[in-house]
């Protein structure tokens, strides 16, 4: 249950940085976390109140002249800072990419993540570890944080609704997927404690030991493909590689350049942002990032796309 309440602390932290106020939570994701926090609750035992003490009498609340107040506030226990969420995780794999042209390379590396005995033992039955695809001689990189419920049953990055919308985003740079790269940090999607029989209801970022474990693998796509541009799609992304402590808000940092090793980083909201936000402010904001982006690959830019969003 901590590493629950952390994950959804760390989402609506995220949510927070992206300008997000409020947030809908489904029946069926309700429902979920009742019964979680059901089948973790001990029994009361026989002959103790459910509550920790009694309310004190409204005379002795209100300080009134009838008399003292035989009521005794309870003990309370102090309070003690929440032990840190232990991933378990082993150190990172060493990645050594065979000779060979592009294709080549990309097998070996898919193979090996494919049989990453940590990468398989972090999905569930049925699912699939996931990893980049498009093209191997891609000027531009769009690198997202994980796989989603969508992405792991199809072992392909960026396949559900924020998918959608990214290759929609791509279409306006009068590019095609087929034109660029995609990819996650992580090779799986982060796990949630689920009911037994029932599939996961909700995302939760990646840890940073989850995406330290998996960073050598997106370095690998990155040796691979050598793009001119990284697109960092949302602040989880961001923090994997530009580092968590490197800023508090995503708009600190996005519509600038960064550098990771050596390659120039493009940092923008994450599509999910644009589908809780549907506002032409939101959008342009993103697609003046990719504007800068078109510009820095030297892609022929329309007056018709620079005045996307402009005035509608």
């Amino acid at each position: 249950m901590r590493a629950t309440l952390h994950a959804l602390t760390e989402e609506l932290r995220r949510l927070k940085t992206t300008g997000v106020k409020t947030v809908s939570v489904s029946e069926e994701s309700l429902s979920t976390l009742r019964a979680l926090v059901r089948a973790r609750q001990p029994a009361t035992p026989v002959g103790q109140p459910e509550t920790m003490a009694e309310a004190p009498p409204a005379a002795a609340e209100r300080g009134t002249s009838r008399g003292k107040s035989s009521w005794t506030p309870p003990v309370v226990p102090k309070r003690t800072a929440p032990a840190p969420v232990e991933s378990g995780l082993p150190s990172p794999p060493e990645v050594v990419l065979p000779d060979g042209d592009k294709p080549t390379q990309w097998k070996a590396l898919l193979a090996q993540v494919t049989n990453d005995p940590v990468c398989r033992e972090n999905i569930r039955a049925g699912k699939k570890v996931v990893l980049g695809v498009g093209n191997l001689d891609a000027k531009i990189f769009f690198c997202g944080e994980a796989p989603g419920a969508e992405e792991e049953v199809k072992g392909e990055p960026f396949v559900g609704p924020a998918g959608q919308l990214l290759t929609k985003m791509i279409g306006g740079m009068a590019l095609q997927r087929d034109d660029v790269y995609i990819g996650n940090i992580m090779n799986w999607r982060p796990q949630m404690p689920t009911i037994d029989g029932q599939e996961q209801v909700g995302n939760r970022p990646p840890s940073a030991d989850e995406m330290n474990y998996c960073m050598p693998y997106w370095r690998a796509q990155l040796k691979i493909v050598q793009p001119e541009v990284i697109v960092a799609l949302g602040s989880t992304a961001a923090k994997g590689l530009l580092g968590a402590g490197s800023f508090k808000t995503l708009g600190e940092i996005r519509g600038k350049w960064h550098t990771f090793e050596g390659t120039p980083v493009m940092v923008t909201y994450h599509p999910s942002y644009i589908l809780r936000n549907q506002s032409n402010r939101s959008k342009r904001a993103i697609w003046e990032d990719l504007l800068q982006v078109m510009e820095r690959v030297a892609l022929p830019i329309s007056d018709k796309q620079r005045g996307y969003f402009q005035a509608r």
